[in-house]
């Protein structure tokens, strides 16, 4: 999702008040009848709702408090094997606002793989229509290893931390960057390998789809609704594979590639890589179009930008503010503008400020402050303290080396880079330095086990699988093999722009709203528009 619904991948720390509840049962994968599944539930401990603390809850109108609750519920570390223990996963309900008509519970995912969903349910107005919100009982949760839910994490210190990340050059070009990067990706593994404990060899989907459909049962649901975004979709997608009979109704948006993910992670990164490339072409073109309301549409601005991006490949250069741009800043950052069509103005700026650089003039010398400043951008290291304790996770590499099987070793990489320079000039060597540089030396990516098929979806609702045309992360193209994989499904094609676009698209939240409370299908082949076209200004109501 958007960075404005605070819902894209990263880990928001929250803490809950509830003791975790036994375990006394789990979901089986197999299918049953209605009978088989009200003796589930009735056999699963039920979810000990308690109070949320105040920093959970910030930002919430004092009159809509009491419909929050929040809790912990102990899952199996490794749902075949109960004598590893058991973790926690964090929870969050907002109760139906109308309760003498609730449907259920509908859980919610925002993606990543590390994004915390505990706390979604307090900004559901800015995805769902308000009936939804009547209707459901809306659940957050962090998944295992995420947040508040036993989080992941391969260091003890952050200066351990910083050390190694710091050393990972999103964007290496000489033999010294390339060395370097993958030699801090051998050091992550190896702190993983040490720190991480047991859970690092249960972090795929397909553990997290189990703890999923326990959690159903003990919120007291016979069957699951569920909203996911981004990898979230993976969730969902998987969730319908496994569990087809106590599937009601899945909304999944911005979607991955299930078939291709789970069994070519090398082939699925650079089809990742591909489509940034043609959301960025796609963006030069409307910005060109834009005239004024895009500050880089003078010229060509495709030419302009393959020309800054040139030049980066050799030599940074120096902002107007003083500040440096290199290759991994410029592909960095562009790559987080294009989740957001609310960013292109600005991205546009920060573009043209950038190539004013390379040709200067009377009007660009009178520029300031930089553009790029307020970006969206990956993050940064926190000046800390020695030995500080490390509070992030490392959840985001513990799901994608379960799930992707990379295939390769590490000697193989930098050959795979110069493919992917050729294929996907802008970001093929960005998404390779990620999962398929890390996965190969990453300790419990040949010890999961994960789910990579049948995807044939056999539930009695049609999985609504929502697609973006220009959407970076997810390309339109994987939403089109979802839809054909799960086969049982219903495409919602947007001609939009960003990453994801529930709450965005009026027709789409509608369709969402009646297919999710009424089990209403959308008719099949419609392309809907987005509330606000890039470099627009949304009419005031």
């Amino acid at each position: 999702m958007r960075g404005s619904r605070a819902v894209r991948a990263g880990t928001l720390v929250v803490g809950v008040a509830m003791a975790a509840a036994a375990v006394t049962g789990t979901a089986s994968a197999a299918p049953g009848g209605a009978g088989v599944r009200a003796a589930e539930v009735a056999t699963t401990a039920a979810v000990k709702w308690g109070e949320c603390t105040k920093d959970q809850l910030a930002g919430v109108p004092a009159d809509q408090v009491k419909l929050y609750s929040c809790a912990r519920y102990g899952v199996p570390i490794d749902h075949d094997d109960a004598s590893l223990g058991t973790i926690d996963i964090a929870l969050m309900k907002r109760a139906a606002k109308v309760p003498g008509q609730r449907v259920g519970s509908l859980f919610l995912n925002p993606g990543g793989p590390g994004g915390s969903g505990l706390t979604m349910p307090t900004a559901a107005d800015q995805y769902f229509q308000p009936q939804v919100a009547d209707r459901f009982d809306l659940i957050g949760f962090d998944p295992r290893g995420v947040g508040e839910s036993n989080p992941l994490r391969c260091f003890t210190t952050a200066e351990d931390a910083a050390d190694v990340q710091g050393a990972l050059v999103p964007v290496p070009l000489s033999r010294t960057e390339i060395s370097g990067t993958l030699a801090a990706y051998r050091d992550y593994g190896e702190f993983c390998h040490r720190n991480a404990g047991a859970l690092l060899d249960h972090m795929s989907t397909r553990d997290v789809v189990r703890d999923l459909d326990t959690l159903r049962a003990a919120v007291g649901d016979r069957q699951l609704t569920y909203v996911g975004f981004s990898y979230g979709t993976l969730i969902g997608s998987t969730y319908a594979a496994m569990f087809p009979e106590q599937t009601r109704a899945i909304v999944i948006d911005g979607n991955v590639d299930p078939q291709l993910r789970t069994n070519d992670g090398v082939t699925y990164d650079l089809g990742r890589a591909q489509g940034f490339e043609i959301s960025l072409d796609a963006f030069l073109k409307r910005c060109g179009e834009a005239g004024k309301a895009c500050a880089f549409s003078s010229g060509t601005p495709r030419a302009k930008f393959d020309e800054l991006r040139e030049h980066l490949r050799t030599e940074p250069i120096t902002l107007p503010d003083g500040s440096k741009l290199n290759l991994s800043a410029l592909t960095s950052l562009v790559s987080g503008a294009l989740y957001s069509p609310a960013s292109f103005p600005q991205l546009g700026e920060a573009l043209q400020q950038a190539y004013d650089v390379l040709h200067p003039s009377a009007q660009s010398q009178s520029r300031g402050k930089s553009a790029f400043a307020g970006l969206p951008t990956h993050g940064g290291v926190a000046d800390v303290r020695p030995d500080s304790p490390y509070t992030a996770d490392d959840s985001y590499f513990g799901v994608n080396c379960a799930d992707k099987p990379i295939g390769i070793s590490q000697d193989q990489v930098p050959g795979i880079a110069a493919d992917a320079d050729r294929q996907s000039p802008t970001f093929g060597r960005y998404q390779v330095f990620s999962d398929i540089a890390a996965c190969p030396v990453w300790p419990a990516a040949t010890t999961s086990d994960p789910y990579r098929g049948p995807w044939q979806s056999h539930t009695a609702t049609p999985v609504l699988v929502v697609s973006n045309y220009y959407d970076p992360a997810t390309q339109y193209k994987f939403g089109q093999r979802m839809a054909a994989e799960l086969g049982n499904s219903r495409l919602l094609s947007v001609d939009a722009f960003g990453h994801c676009i529930l709450g965005d698209s009026q027709g789409v939240d509608d369709a969402t709203a009646a297919y999710l409370i009424d089990l209403k299908v959308p008719a099949d082949g419609q392309v809907f528009q987005p509330d606000v076209q890039p470099f627009s200004t949304p009419e005031k109501s």
